[in-house]
């Protein structure tokens, strides 16, 4: 069977998205834009708005795909043929955020502003992969906990995926913000995104 070859439409576009997240990596969301992205691709900056009409598409086209990557974590939970305690399903879905970092550093920062700043077709795209998300945690929730009723899936999902905003900021604090806390007197303890997730999970769960 013959594999299916990515258009170049989709290259240009990859090559697009990876120039950025190269950059956001050491710039912040406000300071880049569509001529520094320019300046890490092989084309002019006129050539990127035939894929991309502002900066702000270019971000949801990153969380697009990052949600994408974390339903793909999420199904491998749901594929599991054993019934999981809390401790074993809050340690498994917080597993699934280690290496979701930029999931989480976009959730932190201006969703608004990509949103807004982007077209209704873009729009549709990521939300059609953040729904695929919310389904792909629903069903891990209905294979870990078979009894689990719709209520209770949409409770869960309700109350973790925006406690998910707050993971970042928490989990990866900067030099210059640990001196502020060690000066204003404030005794701020280092988490992982692992830790901060599954006591959160765990809090949930004893609650349903």
């Amino acid at each position: 069977m013959k594999k299916s070859t990515k258009s170049h439409q989709e290259i240009r576009k990859e090559e697009i998205i990876n120039a950025c997240i190269e950059l956001y990596k050491t710039l912040s969301f406000k300071d880049i834009t569509i001529k520094d992205i320019a300046e890490y691709t092989t084309f002019s900056r006129p050539s990127i708005y035939n894929y991309f009409e502002t900066k702000e598409e270019i971000f949801l086209s990153i969380f697009q795909k990052e949600y994408e990557l974390w339903k793909l974590d999420l199904d491998k939970i749901a594929k599991k043929k054993e019934k999981l305690t809390n401790n074993q399903f809050a340690k498994q879905l917080a597993k699934t955020l280690e290496n979701r970092f930029m999931l989480l550093k976009l959730l932190s920062m201006n969703q608004y502003d990509m949103e807004e700043h982007s077209r209704l077709e873009r729009l549709i795209e990521f939300k059609i992969a953040y729904g695929s998300s919310m389904e792909a945690l629903a069903n891990a929730l209905k294979r870990a906990f078979p009894n689990y009723t719709k209520l209770q899936c949409e409770k869960f999902i309700y109350v973790f995926m925006p406690f998910m905003i707050g993971i970042y900021p928490y989990a990866f604090v900067t030099e210059k913000q640990n001196k502020a806390f060690e000066k204003s007197g404030i005794k701020f303890k280092n988490h992982t995104v692992s830790e901060l997730a599954c006591n959160a999970i765990l809090k949930i769960l004893e609650n349903e």
